[in-house]
């Protein structure tokens, strides 16, 4: 007998815990799965492989190997301290690829297309058609992260005809380059934005991404440009997109992440011109889809760790990803 998996992810279904309490059982795990933090605490003392997002519980398993997030993002593990040495650490990029995409292109449509001032106009029961309206077609596009989502968006764009797809990434690579017209290393995002009519962002949260969007990089859009941020909310100076967009220097902007979340109420975003602000759900385990991919994901990982093979989607914690 192994030791045991805690699995602390109450999004799951029942067929996903059947699956995932059948594959531990034939590989020799006794597998638990808790609720919350609480029930999951005493469970840790013989826990050697944790599936869930905690920043205190590893601390509390003295045989942990392995910590499998759910999300694509590790940012609570990456905290010095809250991993124990000698930890493996992995993600779930890739399952929420899908999902992001259609997000981005649901909101880039309502910006371009002008949903929300005719859902006003219509709530107001008058009958206004004229509103200057933008295309995906011919846009330039710039998607500033080429991964997992970047791919599943420009495949979806794609379709719009537009003018074309700029891909940025830090090694300015993609695992899928026929996606996008070029590619190339984040160090060219001051190059590319005056050429840019929709900015996608969707980098992970490193060190390096912290306040990347700041004034002067928005400054440098195109006037009358668009923003997506489905990524992270320390990507963009807020205060300095509210600012722009005010002054009517960019077109409008779509958030789905934001520096402090829950968004306080008090928050000036809530009322800015041209803001949609949707509450972090881009990326949900809402859609099947995505959450039979996370399963999917960890399963795959878990009968690696059985078998003493590498781990897919290992994430340095001082490197964020």
């Amino acid at each position: 007998m192994s030791g045991r998996l805690t699995v602390l992810l109450p999004a799951l279904k029942a067929e996903h815990r059947s699956r995932i309490a059948a594959q531990a059982d034939a590989l020799g795990f006794a597998c638990s799965f808790a609720e919350n933090e609480d029930d999951a605490r005493p469970l840790m003392a013989d826990t050697e492989v944790f599936f869930g997002v905690s920043a205190t519980l590893p601390a509390a398993a003295p045989g942990l190997k392995w910590v499998a997030s759910p999300n694509a993002g590790a940012e609570p593990y990456c905290t010095p301290g809250v991993l124990p040495a000698g930890v493996i650490l992995t993600n779930s990029a890739g399952a929420y690829g899908v999902t992001i995409a259609e997000h981005i292109v649901m909101v880039s449509l309502e910006m371009l297309r002008r949903r929300a001032d005719y859902l006003d106009i219509v709530a107001r029961r008058e009958w206004t058609r004229d509103l200057p309206i933008r295309s995906l077609h011919g846009a330039r596009i710039t998607l500033l992260g080429a991964g997992d989502i970047g791919c599943e968006a420009a495949r979806r764009l794609r379709a719009f005809s537009p003018a074309s797809i700029t891909g940025l990434s830090r090694s300015g690579q993609s695992r899928e380059p026929g996606l996008y017209d070029r590619l190339l290393p984040v160090s060219a995002l001051d190059a590319v934005l005056p050429e840019t009519d929709l900015l996608i962002c969707s980098v992970p949260g490193t060190p390096e991404t912290v306040g990347l969007l700041d004034a002067r990089r928005l400054a440098l859009l195109s006037a009358g440009a668009f923003l997506v941020n489905v990524g992270r909310g320390n990507l963009v100076d807020e205060t300095a997109l509210c600012e722009a967009l005010r002054a009517g220097r960019l077109g409008g902007a779509a958030l789905d992440v934001f520096r402090a979340e829950p968004l306080p109420a008090d928050s000036p975003l809530w009322a800015v011109p041209g803001l949609i602000v949707t509450p972090h759900i881009s990326g949900n385990t809402t859609l099947p889809y995505t959450l039979d991919r996370v399963v999917a994901l960890f399963l795959e990982n878990l009968s690696r760790h059985a078998a003493r093979l590498p781990l897919l989607r290992v994430v340095r914690p001082d490197l964020g990803y």
